[in-house]
């Protein structure tokens, strides 16, 4: 993997970016720690405060004491290493489905970009060990329950810890295997985690932000991916392009709205002959007219959001802080998850908008009521032959279950707090659940909006592609490299799966799109 990358993301004091974390996951950049001395000092410096708070009978939270309720324990100095490694052991209760090899390396490079802030008291071999294991791949099997997002992601991260010290399981080149096994294939020991550094690895809000950033990504490039389908919703449909005018956004200038009616009047090549009504209909059905409106809540939910995630990522988000300039610990709440918690509950509600507007276009294009002409549910042919087949029906069925299922999924994560651990944790932010609902509302989202393209390249065929804009031809000469036109009813499923692997790969021409940086 890491000789197919393009670029070196620094992990040190610098500010990174949600597109930072992104290039690593994806393995598009390498991870590298800051090699700069004075860096390099300051990550020693934290370790040494601790050391010597320590050595002067601190009583330090997580290293001296128990956890969570079990605080007022008091944990000996002959029993610190142990106590480190029973705690990542015990929190070994994770359920459901293991994250993929992206969200994996996403989680690790968040919990990497936190504990490099240099004020969670860690070796930098620790830190260095996390850099290994995303160079190498070596990449713990995590499994996606069992964090209420609050005293960070505790049993999430609790595998990662695991891993760095030779425990539990990995995926590695394309194998599920021991951690060890896979460390001694990379000539890596496994590594003894000291005091403090197994919670200073789990009591962090990582899980959830590596989920979020990624998020953050899908749903930018689904939002583009929509515009494009409306764009040739209405040109199939035939219908009114001066509802994209660029006046009627200058009057109501929401950023968000204004990008995607510019993306939209661009890709239905939009100019003085479509500056007025369209012949018959005046004004097109909302889903079409209203399609800038609705895909621009996204883009600025995005732009509102991008703040707080990328705060979340450059935080120390664990407990207790050392600050080693006056040789101090701090105990406090940054574990707590709720800026992501907040963000994923409103993005999940943003982008299932999205799927529900697409669902809308679908019924309206399979509708010989609403489609201006096309054959009812987009059947090909000529003849009574015709009529024993259905063509799109059943899809835009589909479309409507999994716009139902991401609907569903919109409430909120956030406000279901619940009070665990012997009422210690008695106010936690479920921002590892939202995370999850937010890729799930992204997975169904991108379906139906597969869904909607291989009806609209019917369309394009039904109605002849040299009579269809600019960006119905490309998409439409895209989907026919790989799936043929709909002359008879056969399944379709494969089509689906082929055409969003494709998407997913970033091989279909839904316009230009600059994510943020």
């Amino acid at each position: 993997m890491s000789a197919r990358a393009i670029a070196d993301v620094v992990f040190g004091r610098a500010p990174l970016t949600i597109a930072d974390l992104c290039a690593v996951a994806h393995g598009r950049a390498r991870a590298r720690l800051d090699a700069d001395p004075a860096y390099r000092a300051h990550l020693e410096a934290s370790r040494a405060s601790l050391e010597r708070q320590l050595a002067a009978g601190r009583v330090i939270y997580g290293v001296t004491t128990g956890v969570g309720e079990s605080c007022e324990n008091e944990v000996a100095r002959e029993h610190a290493e142990a106590f480190s490694t029973n705690l990542f052991r015990f929190h070994g209760v994770g359920t459901g489905a293991v994250f993929g090899e992206v969200e994996t390396a996403a989680v690790l490079a968040a919990r990497l970009a936190s504990l490099a802030r240099g004020h969670s008291g860690v070796r930098p071999v620790v830190l260095e060990r996390i850099v290994e294991l995303l160079e190498h791949r070596i990449l713990p099997r995590i499994p996606s329950e069992g964090s209420v997002g609050a005293s960070g992601d505790l049993t999430p991260l609790s595998y990662v810890a695991a891993v760095i010290a030779g425990e539990r399981e990995v995926m590695f080149r394309g194998e599920v295997m021991p951690a060890a096994q896979a460390l001694e294939r990379c000539g890596l020991a496994p590594l003894p985690l000291r005091s403090k550094e197994a919670l200073a690895i789990m009591n962090g809000t990582s899980m959830m932000t590596g989920l979020a950033g990624l998020a953050f990504e899908r749903a930018f490039r689904l939002g583009r991916l929509a515009a494009a389908l409306s764009a040739t919703a209405s040109d199939v449909m035939r219908g009114n392009a001066s509802h994209f005018d660029e006046r009627i956004f200058a009057v109501k200038p929401h950023p968000g709205s204004q990008v995607v009616a510019a993306w939209m009047r661009e890709d239905l090549d939009y100019g003085p002959r479509d500056a007025g009504p369209a012949a018959g209909r005046v004004q097109d059905r909302y889903s079409i007219r209203c399609a800038p409106q609705v895909i621009g809540v996204l883009f600025d939910a995005l732009a509102m959001f991008r703040p707080m995630l990328e705060t979340e990522i450059n935080s120390v988000n664990d407990n207790p802080i050392i600050d080693a300039e006056k040789d101090d610990v701090l105990h406090g709440g940054n574990f707590y998850g709720g800026h992501v918690a907040f963000a994923m509950d409103g993005l999940k509600a943003a982008v299932a908008n999205v799927a529900d507007l697409l669902d809308r276009q679908m019924a309206l294009l399979c509708n010989p009521m609403t489609n201006n002409g096309l054959p009812g549910d987009l059947v090909a042919g000529e003849g009574a032959a015709r009529l024993s087949h259905h063509g799109f029906k059943a899809m835009q069925i589909t479309a409507s279950a999994l716009t139902a299922e991401a609907l569903k999924l919109t409430m909120p994560a956030s406000v279901f707090s619940r009070s665990t651990e012997s009422h210690n944790q008695d106010k936690v932010s479920m921002g590892s659940i939202a995370a999850r609902d937010c890729h799930r509302v992204l997975e169904l989202s991108e379906t139906v909006a597969i869904v909607e393209l291989l009806a609209l390249c019917q369309a394009v065929d039904l109605r002849g592609p040299a009579t269809c804009r600019g960006r119905s031809r490309q998409l439409h000469r895209a989907v026919r490299a790989h799936v043929p036109a709909i002359d008879a009813d056969r399944r379709q499923d494969v089509d689906i799966a082929r055409t969003l692997e494709r998407y997913r790969a970033d091989e279909l021409p839904i316009g230009a799109i600059d994510l943020p940086s």
